[in-house]
């Protein structure tokens, strides 16, 4: 199948429609496909004058942009004497050493402040005469995780995409046993990773839905056992994908997203990006690496989907009753 990027030239502003072809990854691989859109509106062309950390730069203007979509690693201790954590070292230097003195063009979607007031932006630039994705480079080389916010969920299946290739060859984080895909089984054991962000993996035990939410339950028990909910809100604002939550139960599903306590250890999915199902004891392959770049001068046309080798190339604590 094809991906077509659409590029627009509105009030000065550029609007990028790619439309994300491919066999579908998420629980909505059991119902009828629409077509899925990455949509970014483009912002200035500044330069990035430092790496603030593995995720964050400063710009010519002063102004801090944490990229979006793409989650830096983290050192687990915290505590101020402890040593430095390699695996982030190692993605602050690959951050500078793509970007440090270069031109970016920024693009948004929905969100565009964090909480600490950085600016939440994809980034792009020219290099060796090709257009480079920022946060499609670090993922598909193992220096970061896809993930997304509330309201900051665009091209979730093209980060998606471009972290796989990372993670099938167990590039960057991926060799790192602090990024390893935790058994939804192991519910105490997931409460020491409470408030990071994690991928957990297990059969889907029971599917229930209440006014407020849909849970789907790990365990038997609900107070003590992993689980995921889906806010009535969530679900919507994504019908259709809503509709096949009550399949999932008896099959294997990936959860991403942070650990917080509910009773038990639990994820909040806020967008249908952080749920995957699982056949045949593989990770489903998310669709090929799509590049969502803005351009110079408004023009349509379309490209053949990318695959893995071409992207390669290229605190809460809680009780809650049900």
């Amino acid at each position: 199948m094809t991906t077509s990027a659409q590029f627009r030239l509105a009030a000065g502003m550029l609007s990028l429609l790619l439309a994300a072809a491919a066999r579908p990854t998420q629980a909505e691989d059991q119902q009828p496909q629409q077509e899925q859109t990455c949509t970014l509106q483009a912002g200035p062309t500044r330069s990035v004058v430092r790496v603030i950390d593995a995720e964050t730069v400063l710009l010519d203007d002063n102004e801090e942009v944490r990229l979006i979509g793409a989650l830096a690693p983290r050192a687990p201790d915290l505590k101020p004497d402890a040593a430095p954590w390699p695996p982030e070292e190692a993605a602050a230097a690959a951050l500078r050493d793509l970007v440090v003195g270069h031109s970016v063009e920024l693009a948004s979607s929905g969100r565009t402040q964090d909480r600490y007031g950085h600016l939440l932006a994809h980034l792009f630039l020219q290099e060796n005469g090709e257009r480079v994705w920022v946060q499609g480079r670090l993922l598909s080389i193992g220096h970061a995780r896809a993930y997304g916010l509330p309201e900051s969920f665009a091209c979730a299946r093209e980060l998606l995409a471009h972290e796989r290739v990372a993670r099938e060859a167990q590039l960057g984080l991926w060799a790192n046993a602090a990024y390893a895909t935790r058994s939804a089984r192991e519910g105490g054991k997931l409460l020491r990773y409470r408030n990071s962000y994690q991928i957990v993996e297990g059969s889907v035990l029971r599917v229930k839905t209440t006014k407020s939410r849909t849970y789907l339950d790990f365990g038997p028990d609900w107070r003590t056992d992993f689980s995921a909910g889906v806010d009535a809100k969530v679900l919507h604002a994504n019908p259709d994908w809503a509709k096949t939550l009550e399949g999932l139960q008896g099959r294997r599903v990936e959860v991403r997203g942070w650990i917080e306590y509910r009773n038990g250890p639990y994820i909040a999915v806020e967008d249908p990006s952080q749920l995957a199902v699982i056949e045949d004891g593989a990770h489903p392959p998310p669709s090929a690496p799509g590049d969502p770049c803005s351009a110079a001068s408004a023009r349509t046309f379309s490209r053949a989907s990318r695959t893995s080798e071409n992207a390669r190339r290229k605190s809460s604590r809680a009780s809650i009753s049900r």
